[in-house]
């Protein structure tokens, strides 16, 4: 029997799919068993979504207790991706994050004020991305639990600053990380790692731009840089480029937004898909669903790389923007 799900359903298990947190995902859970309708063809469905909703209702549970304590490195991924800032100190680091989030970091203007990692919410256009807030890279020593938070993180955002010289910063930071086998990511160079290595995409920001009132001073640092770490140069303090921050910190997340719509009816550009680059057609739909993803008959795309309601293969590249109508 079939299960005749609503689109409701399919609406929050998108949700459910992006949801980075255990909560969210359980309450995501617990949204499609009470949208499901009870008859023989969901009874399937429905104990797994149980068995889901129990196995993370214990998790939750495992947490707690005597001698049950969170370490305050794992910080729990939300949002469509998760960036460690990562810098020498007074680089701004906690500056941009009260910039670009609701979060509020201790700030000062001495050096080590950030202590323990520090997450907050970027909101860019319609989607959200978490930023970390972590301690300065200023010496030899790293907290045990430093390296393992920037393994986990999908990318990293180098923070850079005047006076100092920007290379020599750089210079010294890789030679920190190079230490617990961490290397930045550099744009452009696609180099197979070692093993034992590990490197995240990494954009690099010339924060504190205000304090370089002469251009040609500016232009020279951004020069020193460019052979090496093309830098993006804001402000925290006075605002300044922070909107093509928003957009280069998602972009180097390496994903893209995808919409879909019901033939006939407009795309709902309020709650997209969030997948990989180069995700196809046919992995977009098994996200959607597995019954969808199996039976689907045809598609139509609408973006930059089609013509208008183009019928693409199963095998087709989705690109930012594009808008996906699937036909059953």
């Amino acid at each position: 029997m079939p299960a005749n799900l609503p689109p409701q359903y399919f609406e929050v298990e998108k949700r459910y799919r992006e949801a980075r947190s255990a909560s969210e995902k359980l309450r995501y859970l617990e949204e499609m068993l009470a949208i499901m309708p009870k008859h023989k063809g969901t009874d399937k469905l429905r104990a797994d979504l149980r068995k889901r909703i129990s196995q993370l209702k214990d998790l939750g549970k495992a947490g707690k207790g005597p001698g049950r304590r969170t370490p305050i490195y794992l910080m729990e991924r939300e949002g469509v991706g998760q960036i460690a800032l990562i810098g020498p100190p007074n680089t701004g680091k906690s500056s941009l994050l009260a910039a670009l989030t609701k979060a509020q970091p201790q700030i000062a203007d001495y050096p080590y004020t950030t202590r323990i990692p520090l997450a907050g919410m970027m909101r860019f256009e319609n989607v959200q991305v978490q930023l970390l807030d972590t301690p300065a890279l200023g010496s030899d020593y790293l907290e045990p639990w430093f390296p393992d938070l920037l393994r986990r993180a999908d990318a990293w955002a180098l923070v850079l600053a005047p006076p100092d010289d920007p290379l020599a910063q750089c210079q010294a930071l890789e030679a920190i990380l190079s230490a617990y086998h961490l290397t930045l990511g550099k744009p452009g160079v696609d180099t197979a790692l070692p093993s034992n290595l590990t490197s995240k995409p990494t954009l690099t920001i010339l924060n504190k731009a205000d304090l370089l009132t002469d251009p040609e001073e500016l232009e020279l640092y951004l020069e020193i840089l460019k052979p090496h770490f093309p830098a993006l140069t804001v402000s925290a303090k006075e605002g300044q480029g922070l909107q093509a921050l928003r957009a280069a910190l998602f972009k180097i997340l390496n994903l893209v937004r995808v919409y879909t719509r019901a033939p006939g009816k407009p795309a709902n550009f309020n709650s997209p898909f969030v997948v990989p680059a180069r995700t196809t057609v046919q992995e977009l739909a098994a996200r959607i669903h597995h019954d969808i993803a199996r039976n689907f008959k045809f598609v139509r795309v609408w973006g930059q790389n089609t013509f208008e309601g183009q019928r693409v293969q199963r095998d087709y590249p989705l690109h930012e923007g594009d808008i996906v109508e699937l036909h059953l």
